[in-house]
């Protein structure tokens, strides 16, 4: 969420696709939208998959297993934590922990967590959930105290900054050489006695 985005203004001539797409986009950005897409999209094929039916001509190939049951409630509470995702944003490190717990006991429950459709989009979305954080507004900067921060103090002419005595004549901001430095002070041992070594 970015609470310093322009707000949109609808203009007369705007086209109510454009409308709908602002309307939206305003939307899914004060909620962990992504999260709550990718956890509701990997409870389907948790909960599909083991109910569902192959046929290969006159051959019907079933992919039900003993805990049929609890693949179904398993994407049925992904679905819901989805949707909660969108609705109720203040439960979303509740519904990001769950979504991933639920995500790891689908493994041995559903078929592999949906043949690990279900199981990487309900990861995904438990981790988006867990990292969103709601957006906080600038905040106001009162309009005394920012007309002092946009203009820099102004010195009086023949004023000499603190510190700069040393300075040259008419650089005041630029200090002037220290009397500890000399010409050979930043000359390293690698230029020292005709640019060779010696150890030790």
């Amino acid at each position: 969420m970015n609470p310093q985005a322009p707000v949109y203004v609808r203009a007369e001539d705007d086209a109510w696709l454009t409308v709908v797409y602002y309307h939206f986009h305003a939307w899914s950005g004060r909620r962990p939208f992504w999260a709550g897409l990718f956890t509701l999209l990997g409870g389907f094929p948790i909960a599909y998959f083991p109910y569902a039916d192959l046929r290969l001509g006159n051959v019907s190939l079933a992919m039900a297993t003993p805990g049929g049951a609890g693949a179904l409630i398993i994407g049925v509470l992904l679905i819901t934590l989805g949707l909660a995702l969108w609705f109720q944003q203040s439960i979303r490190v509740f519904a990001g922990v769950a979504s991933i717990l639920l995500a790891l006991v689908s493994l041995p429950v559903s078929n592999l967590g949906g043949f690990g459709m279900g199981f990487v989009l309900s990861l995904i979305g438990g981790a988006l959930a867990l990292s969103w954080v709601p957006g906080q507004p600038a905040e106001e900067v009162p309009a005394d105290r920012q007309a002092a921060v946009q203009q820099p103090a102004v010195q009086q002419p023949g004023a000499v900054a603190p510190g700069k005595t040393d300075a040259a004549p008419g650089a005041l901001d630029v200090p002037g050489p220290r009397e500890t430095e000399t010409a050979h002070a930043s000359e390293t041992t690698a230029h020292a006695d005709g640019g060779r070594n010696s150890a030790g």
